[in-house]
């Protein structure tokens, strides 16, 4: 029986799907078609029998297992020859040819219906698995409204630019990123976020695309081109996930390479011991490997789907597979376990500057940054009246800083080892450290101002409501390290560490050191497989280092959403514990499923090879087996 999955192509993405899922999606068109014939050979053979032609109808039996028998050939050379193994469909060939040589027209043609058949059993079965993911698709807008020269335009999404105002319509998608103009806005963001309750955005406040207009029709400025947007980002991985095969799931492909040969040397015995070939037949008849083909896949696509219901999209089922073994979580700090809005708190000059110039001058650099500090300096500076100037010679190390010419001024903004970096004298930083700001959470940005030390900008970034929470569930979820690992300094990373209650804070971290830090924890295997959870550009190579990385996507597509196996399209941490636990439940049914259809299938090859089990009714049965090991699989969408 083969696997084969269709894919989906979502509007407004360019995909091209691999040889391997091309094959696939057209090798399931096939199966349908000849599901079909041999149903209708199965009908007809049964009429020519049952009107006196007994002949006739063994005929047309034998004709249909010929054609099938040769579909599956091909596949079988196919699957030798390209991806260079023994596919487990092997077996079913087997017991296809030996149904021929000895006459079994019957079983034959009930092996090859289930092999037929099984591509369009899981097609169903996969479609209802998907079904989050498929609505994702499915609603992506495809035309936007835009005003221009006080008049109305239908245009395509992909022809929207960043600054062109669009017209919303009550119920229309959103179709890119943007900021409500002039009125406020109701909006619908459950398909993303799993919240039933719609949310007012006030003038000026951002929206997502794929979010939906609940109440009346409102102005958006598109602030990014469609294909650079959230949900666009959101479509990419939905296009992934609907490519790749899990490992779990190609374990199916190593399969034949110990079970034909056991399967071969029990019917050989039966055959030995009872003299005849038949009961042979039957032994392989029913070791035919449909439960571990057809159940790890649909119960993992259940798993993500089962993910995506709760805001939580994840790139391929390799990454639920893994989620679903995670033994270390570790947590970026800034915008994953806190809020990732911080305030000012107070600006405390160090040089006879005055706090608002030392703030325009900081927030005159930082704002090109993007780093979510930048912003709450131009917020605050904006709140003051303050005239920000655009920066020349602007140099960043994400995470640690951004350094640019303002005016006559050369300005650096950032941490205590970048101002060093940036020739601030050390002792002008180390008397820095004795400034306010000792509240819980709060972070210190120094500013250098032509080579000295002008102020120390103290904000405020509080701890998420639900991100104790989430650390306790991920404990109750059988995670056995959670970690912080953050750029902040040592005393603010740790007394946020201490009110979540995790593990471990590795504080002052570098981008380079947070992947040093990665690599680290995945050299204990105790502690694998590791996640990595951020949400800024500064985590991007950590995610990409970790077993699996999770991006808070929540607030648009940035570099580390892109580089992420997992987005978080809700603003809350603790949907972490909720993807790990959609895929331990995943990863638990799809072994469940597998090892009681294999185990079934092992007891009903030992009845065949003792003749207990002819082998039309081991075709029949292992046909039952295959049906109760995905409805098994299926249970992995419920909570």
């Amino acid at each position: 029986m083969t696997s084969a999955t269709a894919t989906l192509e979502p509007a407004g993405v360019s995909a091209s799907p691999g040889s391997g899922a091309r094959w696939r999606s057209a090798l399931a068109n096939r199966s349908q078609v000849l599901a079909g014939v041999a149903c209708g050979a199965l009908m007809a053979g049964g009429l020519a029998h049952a009107l006196g032609s007994p002949a006739l109808g063994d005929g047309i039996w034998r004709a249909a297992v010929v054609l099938l028998a040769a579909e599956l050939a091909f596949e079988v050379v196919r699957t030798v020859v390209v991806e260079r193994h023994m596919g487990v469909d092997t077996i079913a060939l087997v017991a296809m040819a030996g149904s021929l040589a000895l006459g079994e027209e019957l079983a034959g043609l009930i092996v090859g219906i289930m092999f037929t058949g099984g591509a369009t059993i899981e097609q169903l079965a996969s479609a209802r698995a998907r079904r989050e993911l498929t609505a994702l698709v499915e609603r992506a807008p495809k035309v936007a409204q835009r005003k221009r020269d006080g008049a109305l335009e239908e245009v395509p999404v992909g022809a929207v630019e960043a600054g062109d105002v669009l017209v919303v319509r009550t119920g229309e998608v959103i179709p890119v990123d943007g900021a409500v103009l002039v009125e406020e806005a109701v909006i619908d963001t459950s398909t993303l976020t799993g919240e039933p309750l719609p949310v007012t955005i006030a003038p000026g406040g951002p929206v997502l695309s794929g979010t939906a207009n609940a109440g009346g029709p409102f102005e958006l400025r598109a602030e990014r081109p469609a294909a650079e947007s959230a949900y666009a980002a959101l479509l990419r991985l939905v296009e992934h996930a609907e490519k790749q095969r899990a490992p779990f799931v190609r374990m199916a492909d190593r399969y034949a390479g110990f079970f034909l040969p056991l399967t071969l040397v029990l019917a050989a015995a039966a055959w030995a011991a009872s003299g005849g070939a038949v009961r042979a037949l039957a032994v392989v008849v029913v070791a035919t490997p449909c439960p571990l083909i057809l159940a790890a896949p649909i119960a993992l696509v259940s798993g993500l789907s089962r993910a995506a219901r709760a805001g939580v999209i994840v790139k391929d089922t390799s990454a639920i597979e893994a989620l679903g073994g995670a033994r270390t979580v570790l947590f970026d700090k800034t915008g994953t376990l806190t809020v990732g809005v911080p305030e000012l708190r107070e600006i405390v000059p160090c040089s006879s500057r005055a706090p608002a110039e030392v703030l325009r001058l900081a927030a005159s650099v930082d704002r090109l940054s993007a780093h979510v500090l930048g912003e709450t300096l131009a917020q605050a500076a904006g709140a003051a009246g303050l005239r920000l100037e655009i920066p020349e010679r602007v140099l960043e190390e994400p995470g640690q800083g951004i350094a640019g010419d303002v005016g006559s001024h050369r300005v650096t903004v950032g941490s205590r080892s970048f101002l060093g970096d940036h020739g601030i004298p050390e002792e002008e930083i180390a008397d820095a450290s004795l400034l306010s700001g000792h509240g819980s959470g709060e972070a210190r940005v120094l500013v250098g101002v032509d080579g000295h030390l002008a102020g120390v900008i103290v904000l405020a970034d509080e701890l998420r409501a639900d991100a104790t929470r989430a650390v306790q569930r991920l404990r109750d979820e059988g995670v056995k390290h959670v970690a912080m690992v953050s750029g902040d300094r040592r005393s603010v990373a740790e007394r946020v560490g201490r009110e979540a209650g995790v593990d471990r804070v590795y504080a002052e971290q570098t981008p380079a050191e947070k992947v040093e830090v990665v690599r680290a924890i995945r050299d204990d295997a105790e502690l694998l497989p590791v996640v990595m959870v951020g949400d800024g550009v500064n985590d991007a190579p950590a995610l990409a280092v970790a077993d699996v990385g999770v991006a808070m996507g929540a607030a648009g597509a940035t570099v580390s959403s892109e580089t992420a196996d997992v987005v978080i399209t809700v603003d809350r941490v603790d949907r972490v514990a909720e993807a790990l636990h959609a895929g331990r439940r995943a990863l638990f049914i799809a072994r469940q499923s597998v090892l009681a259809g294999m185990g079934l299938s092992i007891v009903a090859m030992v009845f065949a090879a003792l003749g207990y089990l002819p082998p039309v009714a081991g075709a029949l049965l292992q046909e039952g087996i295959d049906l109760a090991v995905i409805l098994n699989a299926l249970r992995a969408l419920r909570g």
